[in-house]
């Protein structure tokens, strides 16, 4: 998909709130077969590995919005089934990282860990605005962290989808959330995962418009290093926001998330 496809595809989801489903069965299209279920009237998922009944290594994917994860995921989660790992998510719609997201994520994390058999320490792996949830959630709670990767993530709330986008789903003005930044912000929230040791590796590309390098992935490899984290950043020349093959069917991402979920 080119780059101002994306960006225009991207515009047309801002409108969206934390989304629920019903009481009927939830659906969801899926690149590969997964147990789909609700966890507080939010549509999550699992991707199982046959074989284990519990602590089964997994990673967990963040935007699982509305056709996402897309065919594009179908190479990497395969990897990552062959090596033991299950994929898991959960749909809680355009929050952007809040307080709310946030904790559905936690009733999710429960949810699997305590009912469906996954593994306490999961390696998160954030495309595009996943990275807002996830890495959020990782800084409140890094002692269940294995490790981050990310495909061109957002890092930074200011950069995408900026305030006035993102107040709504916080609940709060503007203003407010400008107050209140360093405590849903990424790139401020990064201590946690160092103390911690959690390792991170991402892929961006360098002509990226829509989470531009710099203000995001760049910036939070500058932070987490110096804060003493363990970080590698890959940087793919003459590429932007956009459907690319190399970013789903990058080996060193795949490893990395294969290695971590698998200490």
């Amino acid at each position: 998909m080119p780059e101002a496809d994306m960006n225009r595809k991207l515009e047309s989801e801002e409108g969206k709130r934390i989304v629920k489903a019903g009481s009927k069965t939830p659906q969801k299209e899926l690149p590969v077969d997964a147990d789909v279920f609700l966890v507080n009237g939010n549509i999550g998922f699992v991707s199982k590995v046959d074989g284990r009944d519990k602590d089964e290594a997994w990673v967990w994917y963040a935007p699982t919005l509305e056709g996402l994860p897309g065919p594009e995921e179908q190479w990497m989660f395969q990897k990552f089934h062959q090596a033991g790992i299950s994929v898991a998510g959960i749909d809680v719609g355009e929050s952007f990282g809040s307080p709310e997201g946030r904790s559905f994520y936690s009733e999710f994390y429960t949810t699997v860990t305590e009912q469906r058999g996954l593994s306490a320490r999961p390696c998160l792996l954030a495309r595009s605005r996943g990275g807002l949830m996830l890495y959020n959630w990782a800084a409140e709670h890094p002692e269940y962290v294995a490790g981050i990767a990310g495909i061109y993530p957002v890092g930074n709330v200011l950069s995408y989808p900026g305030l006035a986008k993102a107040s709504d789903a916080y609940g709060l003005s503007e203003s407010e959330l400008k107050r209140d930044i360093q405590l849903h912000n990424p790139v401020d929230r990064l201590a946690p995962l160092a103390e911690n040791r959690v390792p991170i590796f991402h892929i961006h590309g360098d002509c990226d418009t829509v989470v531009p390098l710099e203000a995001n992935s760049a910036l939070l490899a500058e932070r987490y290093c110096k804060l003493g984290g363990e970080m590698v950043l890959r940087v793919v020349e003459d590429q932007g926001h956009n459907m690319w093959t190399g970013w789903f069917q990058c080996e060193e991402l795949v490893q990395f998330v294969i290695d971590r979920a698998t200490e």
